[in-house]
């Protein structure tokens, strides 16, 4: 008698993980559930958005799969790593790219496609990061992307500028900047890393005082201590298992709200700390045109620089 099953014989049965598999099936029900669960939508209300969204977190699950096992064979390895340094960091729309890279292309188009979709609207769902102004920015972003294909240990550091370059529109016949909301909507290519911020010191002054047998040695205390808070992007190469990383650095207040100057009635004081700081972050290339200007861009310039880890620090995939 014939069955449809012989048991006598061994059975290859494959199970992909639904946040790591490349299989078609498999990424259908990651883009699902990433809608339901991630993004809180059912299909009934869910915007071009959302379902934006969904896939950008079904591609960076693949991502971060090879972006941990790159830095742990780094670290295994004690290898070094290229640092690059820039204000500027053109680095493009993600999703496409990271569809390329990965070799997943056609197979998320079929995905899109079954689930009634076009995939062409929603790579133009995604906001470009305007975090530079041309050239610079654009060599910097392509850096790090042949750093990746080439598999040279790299790690490129800017700063999360919260507006970018400035949207344009004509009005009356002249031009007129707006500003570019490139995080509105949120950011799901990048990972906050609160754990591994640092401080930068401003202001203030010296003193000087006697040590041993008389010998002087002079002292800086400064003025404010701002917060630098990292954000981490997988930058994958093309056709390779390797994944380096940008991180880009915020400015935040040490101390963000002044409890005793709300309660004495000095609201605006209150705040003015978190405000003052956070300004460092918020715009790409202010104007410098005033005097302010320059100083809030030199003060950008020497949070950049002056950005490192402390000693003893456990800074999560560091190399």
């Amino acid at each position: 008698m014939n069955t449809s099953l012989n048991l006598t014989e061994p059975v290859d049965i494959q199970v992909e993980d639904d946040r790591t598999g490349m299989s078609v099936e498999t990424l259908k029900r990651a883009f699902a559930d990433n809608l339901f669960y991630v993004q809180g939508k059912s299909e009934s209300i869910a915007t071009p958005h959302d379902y934006y969204m969904a896939l950008a977190y079904t591609v960076r699950d693949r991502l971060l799969q090879r972006w941990l096992q790159t830095a742990k064979t780094y670290s295994d390895k004690n290898v070094k790593s290229v640092c690059y340094l820039s204000a500027e960091f053109l680095m493009g729309r993600h999703l496409g790219n990271n569809l390329l890279n990965l070799g997943i292309y056609e197979k998320i188009r079929q995905v899109v496609q079954e689930a009634g979709l076009d995939l062409d609207d929603l790579l133009e769902q995604e906001v470009d990061p305007g975090l530079g102004n041309g050239g610079l920015g654009r060599l910097a972003a392509c850096f790090l992307d042949s750093l990746a294909t080439l598999e040279i240990p790299a790690v490129g550091y800017g700063i999360r500028y919260e507006f970018g370059i400035f949207h344009q529109i004509i009005k009356d016949g002249w031009q007129v900047e707006l500003p570019d909301k490139w995080l509105r909507l949120g950011n799901p290519w990048e990972i906050a890393r609160p754990e591994a911020c640092v401080e930068v010191q401003f202001g203030g002054y010296t003193e000087t005082y006697s040590k041993h047998k008389g010998h002087s040695k002079v002292s800086w205390i400064s003025q404010r201590t701002v917060k630098a808070v990292p954000y981490d992007t997988p930058v994958p190469g093309y056709n390779t298992n390797m994944v380096n990383r940008l991180r880009l650095w915020k400015a935040e207040a040490s101390d963000e709200f002044n409890f005793d100057a709300f309660n004495a009635g000095y609201y605006d004081q209150a705040v003015s700390d978190k405000m003052s700081s956070e300004t460092i972050s918020k715009v790409l290339y202010p104007n410098d045109n005033t005097p302010q200007g320059q100083q809030l861009r030199l003060e950008q310039q020497y949070f950049f620089a002056s950005i490192r880890t402390e000693p003893g620090a456990k800074v999560l995939e560091e190399p």
